[in-house]
């Protein structure tokens, strides 16, 4: 176990310097906002716990200390981070994102943009295209940072096509920004509700609600002609664990193709996890960040929760516990379900994960020969032949098999960051979903789910064909090639339970008043004092920071409710 404190984080790497590290003027930070140096907390209690120093709980930690409270964080990890985090993974001078890649959300969030992640180091990058889906026809539907060119990329495929996702556009440019606000505030969401509702108006508050439950296929059809824009969105739908066919998909496709022409892809120069950096720089030494620690339990006293228990055998006490974890481990392991009530225990029994995932890391001597024009300049790749073979691939997970020919979401990135690699190299990643319980193989290998050694490369070498195809040389290109399993990435992050990546599914029974189980889709829990900070909780999976700072919100608003009972009490 270690404390990390402000003058330890420096952008990009963990170190133990005792100096300061500067601020994007040149001014030491510490300096810059009155830091002395490291705090230690004088004893064993605080006002909030924070468990999970992952980017939800550093931002639940940020606002309860701009509050005035004190806070402890707890991270098992020997880094700050959780699924934001950077390194090399494969050869020196190749610089890996180790789970998340691009931040759409990290610049659109309000509360993201809230944390002023600029002032604290973060430079973002941009690709010329955001995110591109080629095919085996030789061309590519992409999102492109100038309209006109998004366009002709659409037409390619069905002339009149780029006209009607322009117009999808205007619409998201009038209807995304109250969206986004009415997602990512607390359930009920009243305020940005009725400014949404506003925008609609009465009729188009019924097509909105029709879209809502709208599967992306059929989206596809009624709109567009050519199969270019569908697969573009059903692609961007797919992020989640989605079929083409799935209720509720043509709005993922819609938020992440907004997102893409408004903001980009951006990605943070020289990693994800300058993000975790900023954020660590942020809290400062208002609190104290202890990583190598883990929880064992909290203790419910009175009827709520009053510490915890770490495995190093300390009982540290606080008013309220932020739980940044899944809400399984939160409540099943470390509450226990006997102490939850039949509804909360029925509830996490029927919860419900994402499917498992698979990452491969490939340190490249040069850049991919994409086939389709464009796709070069793009930072997200989306590898799948058309929506029919998203279909093939998505039912064969929902019967438990490995898919015979894997969808993949992938990424480059040294035309927008040429930080991540040596000169003319290129850094390159790929993931793919696999079923939670491998019943079968639908492809040739026999792949198990045992994902030892053997499957991990066979797995590997299926993903890899998929970029082949599209791009022929590209395993020529390839220096070095880093896979990361299910069972690698819990042990890396232990939220990401067998690879799950998303804090649960994404499906609409397990979304708003549903989510993480049902309720009232907010962050309380049943155990009065303590509080679920994370994907699990509304609004869900995506690095916006939303989850964390409805938390904290809570949080405060239980106190002041607290200061202002006491005095009626004491009457």
């Amino acid at each position: 176990m270690r404390a990390l404190a402000l003058s330890e984080i420096e952008p990009q790497r963990l170190t133990t310097s005792a100096k300061a590290p500067k601020s994007p003027q040149g001014l030491e930070f510490g300096a810059l906002i009155g830091i002395r140096g490291p705090r230690v907390c004088p004893r064993p209690v605080a006002d909030a716990i924070v468990i999970g120093a992952g980017h939800n709980g550093l931002v639940a930690a940020n606002l309860l200390a701009d509050a005035g409270r004190e806070v402890l964080v707890l991270e098992e990890q020997p880094e700050p981070g959780g699924a934001v985090r950077s390194g090399e993974v494969t050869l020196p001078g190749y610089r890996h994102d180790r789970f998340s890649s691009f931040y759409p959300l990290g610049v659109a969030s309000p509360v993201m943009r809230s944390m002023e992640l600029e002032r604290f180091g973060v430079r973002w990058r941009r690709h010329p295209i955001a995110v591109a889906h080629p095919g085996p026809d030789g061309l590519a539907a992409y999102v492109s940072g100038d309209p006109d060119e998004t366009r002709a990329s659409l037409d390619a495929f069905a002339a009149g096509d780029g006209d009607r996702f322009a117009r999808w556009m205007e619409y998201w440019h009038r209807v995304g920004p109250r969206l986004l606000d009415a997602l990512f505030s607390p359930f009920p969401p009243l305020r940005g509700g009725a400014r949404l509702a506003a925008v609609l108006g009465p009729r188009g508050l019924l097509e909105f609600g029709r879209l809502g439950m709208l599967s992306v296929r059929r989206f596809g059809e009624e709109e567009f002609r050519g199969e270019g824009a569908r697969r573009l969105f059903a692609g961007n739908a797919l992020h989640a664990d989605f079929m083409p066919e799935s209720p509720g998909s043509a709005v993922y496709g819609l938020v992440l193709c907004g997102l893409a022409a408004e903001h980009g892809y951006p990605i943070p120069e020289g990693g994800g996890g300058a993000i975790t950096d900023a954020l660590v720089r942020r809290l400062g030494a208002r609190a104290r960040l202890e990583c190598g620690v883990r929880v064992e339990r909290i203790l419910v006293r009175g009827g709520r929760a009053a510490a915890v228990r770490t495995a190093d055998g300390r009982e540290l006490e606080a008013d309220a516990i932020v739980g940044a974890i899944d809400a399984p481990q939160l409540l099943g392991e470390l509450v226990g379900a006997e102490r939850l009530p039949e509804t909360t225990r029925r509830g996490l029994e029927r919860f419900q994960w994402d499917n498992s995932t698979v990452k491969l890391d490939f340190a490249l001597s040069g850049p991919i020969p994409w086939t389709a024009p464009g796709t070069e300049r793009a930072g997200t790749v989306h590898v799948a032949d058309s929506v029919d073979a998203l279909t093939e691939a998505t039912a064969q997970l929902s019967r438990g098999l490995v898919p015979r020919r894997p969808f993949l979401v992938a990424g480059q990135y040294t035309r927008a960051d040429p930080t991540r690699a040596p000169a003319g190299a290129e850094v390159f990643w790929a993931y793919t979903h696999v079923p939670r319980e491998v019943r079968g193989d639908a492809g040739a290998d026999g792949l198990t789910g045992s994902w030892d050694a053997r499957e991990a490369e066979l797995i590997g070498e299926r993903m890899t064909d998929e970029v082949e195809r599209l791009a022929p040389g590209f395993r020529a290109l390839v220096r070095d090639r880093r896979i990361t399993t299910p069972h690698e990435l819990q042990e890396q992050d232990r939220s990401l339970d067998r690879g799950s990546i998303n804090g649960g599914t994404a499906q609409l029974w397990q979304q708003l008043v549903w989510r993480p189980t049902p309720g009232l889709a907010r962050p309380e829990t049943a155990v009065p004092g303590l509080y679920l900070g994370s994907s699990s909780a509304h609004p869900g999976g995506g690095v916006h920071g939303a989850a964390g700072a409805n938390a904290a919100r809570a949080v405060l608003r239980t106190r002041r409710l607290d200061m202002l009972r006491r005095p009626l009490i004491r009457r």
